[in-house]
């Protein structure tokens, strides 16, 4: 990979967006990683090195998600990864209206308008990775607002390939099951460990299939391969009875 590509990663400062900015790094992109957290984008930039830089920005703010935008109108990048999300555990009427209009506000309002300002500007050959979810395939009881922005992001991701491959622009949308990542901790009470991925085998796999640039849903992963499969075809009652969370019905989300 030759090391004049650039790429920016959000939600860069833990988990998965941590581990895609570090691989990218070796693999020779320049890495500009956008977080709120100040201290943890100094020290992932410190170990990435020379040539990788960082942008603080909230992105559930107009302020924070205009400094991105315009920083990709500047300088634009060959390579987007839309990670950062959020999620609220809960019963809909128990979760407050604002911390769901907040998971929209990130995961499908800041996932839209960066996708726009990044494709605007993109080049041949260049990539657009938005972060789902296994749950895109399983509206889930206590995180409804997740799992429908989730779904949102999958199909956002299906519609924005169709309409730009022939740019020879790779649309990717990545949708991993339960994640060892530091948000997602008290949600993987009960999951078999052998089911839950590290941040760094899904970014490898979502690695190859960019490489790769043959469909615009990547699942990471046998386990949650066959879960998304057998998602699409059982009903949605399935997955709404009161023993419905399965091992693959967590979220990986990080900011």
């Amino acid at each position: 990979m030759s090391s004049h590509r650039r790429a920016l990663v959000t939600g860069a400062s833990t988990g998965i967006g941590h581990a895609f900015a570090r691989r990218l790094a070796q693999a020779g992109y320049r890495v500009t990683a956008v977080a709120r957290s100040e201290h943890r984008l100094r020290d992932l930039v410190g170990e990435l090195g020379p040539d990788h830089h960082f942008l603080i920005a909230d992105l559930t703010t107009e302020q924070g998600l205009r400094r991105v935008v315009d920083h990709l109108a500047d300088q634009p990048v060959d390579l987007l990864v839309n990670n950062a999300g959020t999620a609220y555990h809960g019963p809909f009427t128990r979760t407050l209206p604002g911390d769901a209009a907040t998971t929209i506000r990130l995961n499908c309002e800041a996932m839209t308008v960066l996708a726009h300002a990044f494709l605007t500007h993109a080049e041949p050959g260049g990539a657009l990775i938005n972060v789902s979810s296994t749950l895109a395939f399983a509206p889930t009881p206590d995180l409804a607002v997740y799992s429908a922005s989730k779904a949102f992001a999958a199909a956002l991701s299906v519609a924005l390939w169709h309409e730009h491959k022939d740019r020879g622009i790779y649309v990717m949308g990545l949708c991993p099951g339960p994640t060892a990542t530091e948000s997602a901790a008290e949600s993987h009470t009960g999951v078999p460990k052998a089911l839950i991925q590290t941040p760094e085998e899904l970014v490898a796999h979502a690695m190859k299939a960019l490489t790769r640039r043959k469909r615009p849903i990547v699942v990471p992963g046998s386990a949650n391969t066959l879960f998304a499969l057998v998602a699409r075809v059982l009903p949605h009652s399935a997955f709404a009875g009161p023993n419905s969370k399965g091992p693959a019905l967590t979220p990986s989300a990080n900011r």
